[in-house]
């Protein structure tokens, strides 16, 4: 083996700390201001091919790799990789996050947690607020740069979005997706690429990265050492697909998971990174490990037995870059002959091509400037737009009696509860923070006229009950007209592993329903006061309500709302906007109709799967108004299997004031020879319509709708009878029995 080239730099372990400081970077600073005497010496001459933006991008990449060292050459395999000084290379911190906003890095507009996105069933408004986040990352980004700041939180490269499937209501991370069903959180998740990736197919405006790949949704305590046993069925049918369409859908990054997949780990595996991500799907990107996952495989997994066997397997299976500290052992790796400098050079032609395609070897200070002044960060616009998703989000599961809108005068209004004055339920988890983060009683307290007296107190803690023994709150809720109750949870208690800080169990939770003392609490109000409960759900996944749903006269679920959640709550409540989310998972009956948390076999999960009845639908929400459907239609009624179906229906809007409907497709294989889901989404859309107004929905079914997915994986498109439900939720009496409208029904025979 030859002795591993080191250059002036003297690059020797690598060792950066687990979390990096914040603080200034010493080295090379960028292109507009040069650090030291060397590197301004090699500037002053001809511009050196990699620093030709006009030259094609794999002849910058390759003449910039041909002029590194391997030390050089491995240290940009670190997710804080170091200048290069000698070569004009800028330091780099890979590690950002924008869940639903710039997060960890003071000020930015904080949009509603991805769940509550996905509960509006709209993905160009999705679109547009990662755009939205985008650019504000822009700015921040160039406003770092120019100061001399590169450390963590800073960069351009996202570790967004989590498509993960939601598979069970327990997982404390299921908040960061968009959902249990794959069709929604494909359809979200392209949005997010597309909106924080840009238009252009030869530049990137930030890199999004899809997560985490693969077959991970909890326990959070067993994340670094369980093997997913999955069947090769429930694997493509239902945890794959979002990666792949978001592969095909050009994202720039994929990360791998903590555990192991069919006894290999997410991120040294080679069925996973090899055969389907590389091989089968194309993929083009570069691929991270979750952080310090790699140190998982020699600690935990134990499918290896030292650092350097651990790197050396990442490496080889197209694991890129290493969140973490065990590529600091690439070296000795080297010099011991586990991997090979064509190996490392593949990796890095990777990672260098989305640098360029960032636009990092091509920063002056004059475009820093421009790209800084290019956006107000967290500007009223923004808020605004965060405002607008909130309310899009929230999500009317009970209203008896038309008890909502309430007005805004003359009434006694009763706010209490835990959650009612708390900043935390805005946020969420991975946010960014703003000056202007408006709680629920602030949002009421605003909304309301000097006629409309409102009474606040929290009336018992989110975490447990009262010290004091003494409860005054149910005598005083008796005099006023309309209860507000907020309950639920924070990001305290649903979370990762380590950020959960109230969390006996790691960021899961053992029950889904309220905390006791929330539930025992509200359900005495609501009794006793004999007067209406609004109840206010705030929370990051299902919430089973037992008894309390039936005795409460309206229940919203506002999830974490954001920036100006408060806001957003009270233009629903008050009527300003009607409420037209809808749920993107299905809240079960209560912890027991659920399989156990560490069975991945999707028997028994999610509408799909589930034989029966929910307390509410996947797809469910109420409004305002009321809908109908009508006609459904599927042509051609006899289609071959490489048609297109087209199907439709009339959607009227039968109430007395305009407002939102979510259209849903779903659909029904009658004569499957496989076990089939009992229902799949494959088409929504959001419609506007006026009091009265109707309007004919027209969806497209490819063939790949009607495909099933065979005991092997395979898919195949077979003969047969399929039925297409067209309404406001998923298929099911339960739906209907909790108010969504009859859904309208039409049959095709695929020949």
């Amino acid at each position: 083996m030859e002795p591993l080239r080191t250059g002036k730099e003297n690059v020797m372990r690598l060792a950066p700390p687990e979390i990096a400081s914040p603080g200034r970077v010493s080295g090379y600073a960028g292109v507009f201001h040069p650090a030291n005497e060397e590197t301004r010496a090699a500037m002053s001459d001809a511009p050196l091919p990699y620093r030709d933006p006009s030259r094609p991008l794999e002849d910058r990449i390759e003449d910039l790799l041909g002029r590194m060292t391997v030390p050089e050459k491995i240290s940009q395999l670190l997710y804080i990789s170091p200048a290069i000084d000698r070569l004009g290379v800028p330091a780099y911190n890979w590690w950002n996050e924008c869940l639903h906003g710039v997060a960890r890095n003071g000020r930015a507009t904080v949009f509603p947690q991805a769940i509550g996105m996905a509960a509006t069933f709209d993905d160009g408004l999705v679109k547009t607020v990662f755009r939205t986040i985008a650019h504000e990352a822009r700015a921040k980004y160039a406003q770092s740069v120019l100061a001399g700041q590169r450390g963590q939180y800073r960069g351009l490269t996202f570790w967004t979005p989590n498509i993960n499937i939601f598979r069970d209501p327990r997982w404390g991370r299921g908040q960061e997706t968009y959902g249990e069903d794959p069709y929604l959180m494909t359809r979200m998740g392209l949005a997010v690429v597309n909106g924080l990736q840009g238009d252009d197919p030869e530049t990137l405006l930030t890199a999004a990265c899809a997560k985490h790949f693969a077959v991970h949704s909890g326990p959070e305590k067993l994340r670094h050492e369980f093997d997913a046993e999955v069947s090769d069925q429930d694997l493509h049918e239902t945890y794959l697909p979002a990666f792949e369409a978001l592969v095909k859908g050009g994202v720039e990054t994929v990360m791998g998971a903590y555990n192991r997949v069919r006894g290999e780990p997410c991120c040294g595996s080679r069925f996973l990174l090899v055969d389907l991500l590389r091989e089968a799907w194309g993929f083009q990107g570069h691929v991270v490990s979750d952080c310090w996952a790699i140190r998982d495989f020699h600690t935990h997994h134990k499918v290896t037995s030292s650092p350097e066997a651990s790197a050396a397997l990442a490496l080889k299976m197209g694991c890129d870059l290493n969140c973490g500290c065990v590529y600091e052992d690439l070296p000795a790796a080297f010099q011991q002959g586990l991997v090979s400098e064509a190996q490392i050079d593949t990796s890095l032609r990777r990672l260098l091509s989305t640098r360029f395609r960032l636009g990092m070897f091509d920063e002056t200070e004059a475009s820093l400037r421009e790209m800084a002044a290019g956006c107000e960060v967290g500007g009223e616009a923004h808020r605004a737009l965060s405002r607008k998703t909130a309310a899009a989000s929230m999500v009317l599961l009970r209203n008896r009696e038309g008890v909502l809108p309430l007005r805004t005068g003359g009434l006694n209004l009763y706010l209490c509860g835990p959650n009612a004055a708390s900043v935390d339920v805005l946020l969420g988890n991975y946010a960014g923070l703003n000056t202007k983060l408006t709680t629920i009683l602030e949002g009421i307290a605003g909304a309301v006229d000097e006629s409309c007296r409102i009474y606040y107190k929290p009336a018992l803690l989110r975490d447990g009950p009262n010290l004091n023994g003494l409860d005054w709150s149910v005598g005083e809720a008796k005099a006023c007209d309309v209860i507000i109750g907020v309950a639920g949870w924070d990001y305290n208690v649903e979370n990762e592993e380590g950020d959960a800080i109230a969390s006996r169990t790691v960021g899961d939770r053992e029950d889904i329903g309220l905390p006791p003392h929330q539930y025992e609490y509200f359900l005495k109000v609501a009794k006793e006061a004999k007067k209406p409960l609004v109840l206010i759900v705030c929370a990051g996944s299902a919430v089973s309500l037992g008894e309390l749903a039936e005795h409460a006269a309206a229940i919203l679920y506002a999830w974490y709302p954001g920036e100006a959640g408060g806001e957003a709550v009270a233009d629903v409540l008050f009527g300003r906007v009607s409420p037209s989310g809808r749920l993107p998972v299905t809240v079960p009956r209560g912890t027991a109709q659920l399989p156990p948390f560490e069975d991945y076999a999707m028997e028994g999960r999610t509408y799909r799967f589930l034989r029966e009845d929910p307390e509410f639908p996947f797809g469910f929400g109420l409004g305002y108004t009321t809908f109908a459907y009508a006609d459904a239609t599927a042509e051609p009624a006899q289609p071959k299997a490489d048609q297109t179906v087209t199907v439709s229906a009339t959607v009227t809007n039968t109430g007395s004031r305009d407002a939102d409907e979510v259209v849903q497709v779903y659909l029904r294989d009658l004569e499957a020879s496989v076990r089939v889901p009992v229902a799949k989404l494959v088409g929504f859309r959001r419609v506007h319509l006026k009091a009265g107004e109707s309007r004919r929905v027209e969806f497209e079914m490819s063939p790949d709708h009607m495909a099933v997915v065979k005991e092997d994986g395979s898919r195949a498109i077979e003969p047969g009878r399929f039925e297409v439900e067209i309404g406001g939720c998923s298929p099911g009496r339960r739906g209907q029995e909790l108010g969504a409208p009859a859904p309208a029904i039409a049959e095709f025979v695929l020949g």
